[in-house]
């Protein structure tokens, strides 16, 4: 499968077209009926110039760093002017609208960073997606730099946004509501991200605050769209890491359009560098499309489409982890015997329909479908020693376990199956009642229907003695009296639920731009309600209803510096999941109700100018209140709640912001966050929750030697401080509070560029590429060695317990290749 991959990229490396990236202005230009102009004269004031084509596209390359007027004449339109200032290495989408009646003129200088937001939504360019890499090579990867977003396992797509957990926020796909798989429990076993970014046109993103017309979680939300192309193109990628294809075309007629991408990820060269030794086969493999067929200018039909593989198959065989202090260095080594085999399959497929009843008025119909067979199978068998290390140098055992404070043995199996089927239909509308007022509203069902197997159980062994579970009912009266009891496994769930759950969810809003004064004012008010019903096998239905009302209020003051200020706020429900639903045991508690949160978001921007390029400082204060919340914990990345409603809960902090041109034509940022979140649980008092990740600093910053442009190299900075190390089984977690160390990590790029699209090259060879580059990556550059969670190991003698840390990746280094014809 990896021969036949590769081989499909290499052949299609020498077909390749893309976009160019340095000074150029692209889009399609329209008319009122929003169908293509051809033969559209464009000129600029520099003296460049081109034409649209068939489906109205059109390129064109203009000087940077200097004001260019570009004039849009075609015969029965009236022209269109318009001005820009672009910088070296930026790439613009302009898509005009030519109307009969009258003449347009825009007196707007373009550069980059001068959308306000307003509704308080960070928006990333999908050329920085497609340029910074990692690790894990989506979305999450530039996530990750934004302050208020935690992700503490470079190998997993989960993310944690102001003291949420992973449960806690939305991914939209072009209104599209999409899921990730349920039975993950560790990064390792993680694949692809969701959303490919060889597709990807727009990236918006809120961490909270956020608009009604987003649906019920209490964190954030990820608003992804992907392009609609205009010309034929494929794009590819390739690494030590696997590879990515993407397509586009569109017809003559310019009814029909099409893009469609290709992955495959193979994480061996990360994993075989853990401490656990072994044999591991992580293949992951995924293939989408997004498609459109105009019938005509009021009627568009979309189809989204999304198949997944992932399969995880390890075999550990030793492993030693090195703790303690430099004057008492302790050590655990662990044998193993026994494989674990996982498998995720995952189908998506939605159709949405857009119907333009005017001008002013749009109708939408979206119907979607998910579904995914997960299967999690293990049986590993692990002996282990803890003790002191032999720090003789020069010793030929230097670093072996010589003396054991701890000798015992574990073995853990798993049968989890699970068969989950989603289905959606809703209607979306939204009305410009003038240029600066406009209401939208949507109407949603949902049924779920999940299939969950659950057998898991776990022998511990100390010392030739099995532990039993604390709660066991027989008493051990040894040695005076012979127990007579049954050997009982330290942990035994095992449960079969068949539940459905069926959801009514509806939205109104209403947004209005304004002045009050001199001032400019945006306004948005609108509210949620969710209904939805628990049902299944010997389960009692249970039926709940919450309103959610939620706003937004912003005004960019008449002064002389250029200052926005923003609130928004209001109630957010999250009702329960099926992963929410069920308790520690497996259990389904279809009483569970909705967690509360109130959220109010203080905001402030300020965009300013330093060297002559533009600069912005956006900072936010936030506050959550939550009540009726569902208490959990994490194991790796894997939530395990206790289905109970019986904590309450904070969240507070401040995020920080500044990004621009450090260096001219790159966009760089520095991020900085601050954030304390505790819960009460059952009036016990207040305790740091799983994800209270007090410090956060993240850098993304880009750069190029100066007398060689074409040499590039970006930096990816993270730093946050440890969060709670979580608990060993049946323990209290009120007297388990001890912190994971400080999670730090560098990933570094360099890439060359052999063919730059804006240059003209005599050699034959360069003429037959667009662009091709060269890079090499180095991953944990300075190979920090960071941990997601602990091992918990018995001391035969003390009866402690030992935190043993479970070390994330060390310093990896690959090399990419990309091409564009």
């Amino acid at each position: 499968m990896k021969r036949l991959f590769f081989t499909l990229l290499l052949c299609l490396l020498f077909s390749v077209l893309s976009f160019s990236q340095s000074a150029i202005i692209r889009g399609v230009i329209l008319d009122e009926a929003k169908l293509p102009i051809e033969n559209v004269n464009i000129k600029a004031s520099t003296g460049e110039g081109t034409a649209t084509n068939t489906n109205g596209f059109f390129e064109l390359r203009i000087p940077s760093d200097i004001e260019v007027t570009i004039e849009f004449t075609h015969l029965g339109h009236k022209r269109v002017i318009q001005k820009f200032n672009l910088k070296n290495g930026q790439e613009l989408e302009y898509n005009p609208v030519m109307k009969v009646e009258a003449e347009q003129f825009a007196e707007v200088v373009i550069t980059t960073n001068t959308r306000q937001n307003e509704d308080g939504v960070v928006t990333i360019s999908p050329r920085t997606l497609r340029t910074i890499k990692g690790a894990q090579p989506g979305i999450e990867n530039i996530l990750k730099t934004l302050p208020g977003v935690n992700i503490s396992n470079e190998l997993s797509t989960q993310y944690s946004v102001r003291g949420g957990n992973f449960d806690e926020n939305l991914v939209y796909v072009n209104e599209i509501e999409v899921y990730r798989p349920f039975l993950i429990r560790s990064g390792n076993q993680e694949g692809l991200s969701f959303v490919n970014t060889d597709l990807v046109s727009n990236v918006d993103f809120s961490a909270g605050g956020f608009q009604a017309k987003y649906g019920d979680k209490l964190s954030s939300v990820l608003d992804i769209t992907y392009r609609n192309p205009v010309a034929f193109g494929v794009r590819t990628d390739l690494s030590l890491l696997g590879g990515s294809v993407a397509a586009e075309t569109v017809s003559k007629n310019g009814k029909f359009s099409g893009i469609a991408g290709v992955r495959y990820r193979d994480n061996s060269l990360i994993l075989n560098n853990l401490e656990t030794e072994g044999n591991v086969e992580p293949v992951f493999a995924d293939a989408q499309t997004y498609l459109t067929y105009r019938f005509s200018d009021k009627f568009h039909l979309n189809f989204l489409g999304n198949i997944s593989l992932n399969r995880y198959n390890f075999q550990p065989e030793n492993r030693q982890t090195n703790f303690g202090t430099l004057q008492e260095p302790v050590a655990l080594l662990v044998f193993y015997d026994g494989n674990e085999e996982d498998e995720y399959q995952t189908y998506f497929g939605a159709l949405k329909a857009n119907y333009f009843v005017n001008d002013n008025l749009t109708l939408k119909f979206i119907g979607s479908a998910y579904h995914t067979l997960e299967q999690e199978y293990f049986d590993i068998f692990a002996q282990y020693r803890l003790g002191e290390v032999n720090t003789n140098i020069g010793d030929e055992n230097l670093g072996d376990v010589e003396f054991s404070e701890g000798i015992g043995s574990q073995l853990t199996h798993a049968r989890n199956d699970l068969d989950a089927f989603i289905v959606n239909a809703e209607h979306r509308g939204d009305y410009n009642i003038d240029e600066e007022s406009t209401v939208e509203w949507s109407v949603k069902y949902t049924h779920e229907d999940i299939r969950d197997r659950l057998v898991e159980y776990e022998i511990i062994d100390s010392a030739g003695f099995s532990i039993r579970p604390p709660n066991f009912s027989i008493p051990n009266l040894q040695p005076y009296e012979p127990f007579e009891g049954p050997l009982t496994a330290f942990e035994n769930i095992r449960a079969l639920n068949r539940v459905q759950i069926d959801r009514m969810q509806a939205f109104a809003q209403y947004s209005k731009r304004t002045e009050w004064g001199n001032h400019e004012v945006f306004y948005n008010a609108g509210v949620r309600m969710h209904n939805w019903t628990v049902s299944g096998d010997n389960i009692e239905n249970k039926t709940q209803t919450v309103f959610s009302p939620r706003a937004q209020f912003a005004i960019k003051p008449d002064w002389d510096k250029d200052m926005l200020f923003r609130v928004a706020g209001g109630l957010y429900y999250q009702p329960p999941f099926y992963r929410e639903l069920r308790d520690s045991s497996g259990v389904v508690q279809p009483n569970v109700k909705a967690q509360k949160s109130f959220h109010i978001v203080f905001g402030n921007e300020y965009s300013f100018k330093i060297w002559d390029r533009p600069f912005k400082l956006v900072t936010e204060a936030y506050y959550k209140g939550l009540t009726d919340v569902n208490p959990y914990t994490l194991e790796n990345v894997r939530i395990r709640y206790r289905a109970a409603n019986n904590a309450t809960a904070y969240a507070y902090g401040l995020d920080m912001r500044l990004n621009g041109e450090f260096v001219p034509g790159t966009e760089s940022w520095f991020s900085f966050g601050y954030l304390k979140t505790e819960e009460n649980i059952n009036n016990r008092g207040y305790i740091a929750r799983p994800t209270d990740q007090r410090l956060k600093f993240g850098a993304l910053f880009q750069d190029y030697v100066p007398n060689m442009p074409n040499l590039k190299m970006y930096l990816n900075l993270v730093y946050n401080t440890g969060v709670p190390g979580g608990s060993p089984s049946y323990a209290d977690p009120y007297d388990f509070q001890i912190r994971l160390r400080d999670y730090r990590r560098a990933d570094l790029g360099i890439q060359l560029e052999l063919v730059n699209p804006t240059k003209t090259y005599n050699a034959k060879w360069k003429k037959a590429f667009r662009e091709l580059s060269l890079g090499f990556e180095i991953y944990n550059m300075f190979n920090n060695q960071n941990s997601i969670t602990n091992t918990w190991v018995r001391d035969v003698y003390t009866k402690r317990q030992f935190a043993i840390p479970n070390f994330l990746t060390p310093r990896v280094f690959n090399l990419r290749f990309s091409a564009r014809l």
